[in-house]
């Protein structure tokens, strides 16, 4: 029977539940909002690129600020912020003077605050449960996080906004306020030991950038999930336009489209619950393989079909292929990265791979006031595809356990 994970790590899955609850709502509610001021792909696709800017702007700073303090309070502190930004939009919107500007500026500063939040939570992990334990504590924390983040969340934001707008951003804050009262009972500290003399936060920074640069399997890794979060997110930053509304062409409602997300989460949480397995029956390569491939056919069926039917059960299995990386990826960084430079690998990793979101919101919102947005899902699917071909050339079973054997306390200068 495998050992317990421990008190501190179920209150950290206990607070990740509730803080990614919140996440889910926020994410489909601040677009649905936001059609009530534009229907312009462009400006839609503005408010993806507002919240996932921080990811280019303050990665980095935010891996360096992880490794200095105590990770737990870093992440008290982001919560705190959110439910403060959010206290200020729900104002706005019940004096009925919010605006398109107003909702760019409230999404970068969550962005900013999650950055911060994800970069910390995901360095903390190792401190919380043993080596051979973190592709479970892991798989059981994507179970939670997705969960709550893409199969309750969207469609509760769904139900929520035509009750009142304000009320669809009220209760994120709630749940965040919530998630801070429970990851304050997390027992014990979480600051990482330093040794030798004191650098500076850019030094710090280009040390991690130096460690990850210097594995190719990490490098190659990063740059394939920066591959595949800027065709994502150049697709589905649009398909709110896609599918909601009469004039549409899915032509669902607010709530059918909520639903529709959630068949992601499905796939996600069943990925979840099986990684190990299939990490397993695979073996790390092959199953990364695998999980890109069904990356590839998420996106390129809304190009083909406006079949929700259809849409769905390709969803499922992109979300489920979704997890499947995540776990094998993010325990293998945890792995091979020593605890006191995980925040800055975390932070570089991130860099790389959420950094060009930002900037696949505005492709995507440029392709499709040229083309459409059809065209928007073959062109997405096409580029990972080639990504894909490209990464499989660096990643498999023999490089990955050379990076495993190669260890953690190689120099990275």
């Amino acid at each position: 029977m495998p050992a317990p994970l421990g008190t501190a790590y179920w209150r950290l899955w206990g607070s990740s539940g509730l803080s990614n609850l919140a996440d889910g709502i926020v994410k489909l509610a601040l677009p649905l909002v936001a059609i009530q001021y534009t229907r312009s792909p462009a400006l839609i696709a503005g408010l993806g690129f507002a919240m996932t800017l921080p990811w280019l702007v303050f990665a980095l700073q935010a891996g360096a600020i992880a490794d200095r303090v105590d990770r737990r309070r870093a992440m008290l502190v982001a919560n705190t912020v959110r439910v403060l930004v959010l206290g200020l939009l729900v104002a706005t919107l019940a004096l009925d003077i919010g605006s398109l500007p107003l909702l760019y500026i409230a999404g970068f500063a969550i962005g900013m605050a999650e950055t911060l939040y994800d970069t910390s939570a995901q360095s903390i992990v190792p401190q919380m449960v043993a080596p051979d334990q973190l592709s479970r504590a892991n798989g059981r924390l994507y179970a939670v996080e997705l969960t709550a983040n893409q199969f309750v969340g969207p469609p509760l934001a769904g139900l929520l906004l035509p009750i009142g707008t304000a009320v669809a951003v009220l209760v994120p804050g709630g749940l965040w306020l919530l998630a801070l009262v429970v990851l304050a009972w997390v027992p014990g500290s979480f600051r990482v030991v330093r040794e030798g003399p004191r650098t500076t936060l850019r030094a710090d920074i280009a040390e991690g950038l130096r460690f990850l640069w210097a594995r190719p399997v990490l490098r190659a890794l990063a740059l394939m999930v920066g591959a595949f979060n800027f065709t994502t997110n150049a697709a589905f930053t649009l398909m709110v336009l896609y599918a909601v509304g009469p004039d549409s062409p899915m032509r669902l409602t607010e709530s059918a489209y909520g639903l529709l997300l959630t068949t992601l989460a499905i796939g996600s949480l069943a990925g979840s619950l099986v990684a190990e397995h299939v990490e397993r029956l695979l073996g790390r390569g092959r199953a990364l393989v695998v999980a890109l491939l069904f990356g590839i056919l998420m996106l390129a069926v809304p190009g083909f079909t406006t079949n929700p039917w259809v849409i769905a059960g390709c969803w499922f299995l992109g979300g489920f292929g979704v997890v499947i990386w995540n776990v094998i990826t993010v325990s293998l960084r945890q792995r091979i990265t020593p605890a006191r430079l995980l925040g800055r690998l975390n932070s570089a990793y991130r860099l790389f791979a959420w950094g060009p979101m930002s900037v696949g919101t505005v492709v995507g919102g440029l392709l499709a006031q040229w083309f459409g947005i059809r065209s928007v899902f073959l062109i997405m699917a096409g580029s990972l595809l080639l990504a894909t071909l490209a990464v499989v050339r660096v990643v498999n079973e023999r490089t990955i356990t050379a990076a495993e054997e190669q260890g953690p306390d190689q120099p990275t200068k």
